[in-house]
């Protein structure tokens, strides 16, 4: 008798571990939105506006710093010399000189007055504009003309008006300083400071009209059903709705100021009286192209930064709180 061949079921065809493929991609996605973003088409719009900061910032500031640790020195082009490496040897010296820790000195002075001015006077004067009041675009535009406007002609007025027989002095009388304003040890800082705070403040009250379109309306309703006036619905609905804004201005001014070169130099002929006037930036200038010692100018500047950078963030805390 034949025993009957069983035949067994062909096995079915191993599907394929769908799991662990979804797992793969999931990596893969996760890993190229942390390159390239969630809208990749973002950085092909940023990528020439990063090269530009890269090569116009980011190098120069790499190559200060490489200055700072080397002895080096400007030769003719074409002559190539030893640069050897010194340390610390450089900000030794910068920091051991008189006239740049009086030039930080200056230019914390001039924060001090610039930095609340540009926030004060920029946020009311906004906050004014915003209000359908009569001549609104004049004096939108009015207020703008000094920051598009070279420094050099409006400085040429203010050395008008501050000088010994100028409008100011004359306007004072007898309470007007003596020596007179830009060539006094003392006011000679918060001066330029004013100048400053008047010159850019057009561009900082665009800025802070532009937060002020985001404020919604509702608030302010809503606050005068409470009760609240128009300096309380100040207080308590635009100064918290323009937060980032006011962060943004401390931050922009407090770097301006940090980098003042013009004003002290065409206001006060360099630095003067005595010196009152430097700032970091000047000094700079002065040690590195006309003294011949960039290595000194590099290490200052490098030490600059390094208190923009804890100002800046002290100034952030302030204005913007913890997230």
């Amino acid at each position: 008798m034949t025993t009957p061949v069983i035949k067994r079921a062909a096995a079915p065809p191993r599907r394929p571990d769908r799991q662990g493929d979804g797992a793969d991609k999931a990596r893969h996605d996760r890993l190229l939105v942390r390159i390239f973003g969630r809208q990749p088409i973002g950085i092909a719009l940023a990528a020439p506006y990063a090269v530009f900061i890269g090569a116009i910032f980011a190098f120069p500031l790499g190559f200060a710093v490489y200055m700072s640790f080397h002895d080096y020195f400007f030769t003719a082009p074409g002559v190539n010399v030893p640069h050897p490496f010194v340390g610390l040897t450089n900000y030794k010296t910068a920091l051991s000189d008189p006239d740049v820790l009086n030039s930080f000195v200056h230019v914390g002075v001039f924060l001090i007055i610039n930095v609340p001015l540009t926030v004060v006077l920029s946020l009311g004067l906004a906050a004014a504009l915003n209000q359908a009041i009569i001549g609104r675009t004049f004096f939108r535009v009015a207020y703008y003309v000094p920051y598009v406007t070279a420094s050099v002609a409006v400085v040429g007025v203010w050395l008008f008006l501050f000088n010994s027989d100028g409008f100011i002095n004359t306007l004072l009388g007898p309470l007007a300083p003596s020596p007179s304003w830009l060539v006094n040890s003392f006011w000679a800082m918060p001066t330029i400071a004013i100048f400053v705070t008047w010159k850019q403040l057009g561009f900082f009250i665009l800025l802070y009209l532009a937060a002020l379109q985001n404020v919604p309306k509702e608030l302010y309703e809503s606050a005068a059903t409470d009760g609240a006036g128009k300096w309380k619905s100040f207080t308590a609905v635009t100064i918290p709705g323009v937060r980032p804004a006011t962060g943004l201005v401390v931050l922009l001014a407090i770097v301006t100021g940090a980098n003042l070169f013009t004003e002290p130099y065409l206001l006060t002929s360099g630095g003067g009286p005595d010196k009152a006037s430097t700032s970091p930036v000047l000094l700079m200038y002065q040690k590195g192209i006309q003294q011949g010692n960039p290595d000194v100018a590099s290490a200052i500047g490098v030490v600059l930064v390094i208190v923009v950078l804890i100002i800046a963030l002290i100034g952030r805390r302030f204005t913007e709180g913890e997230k």
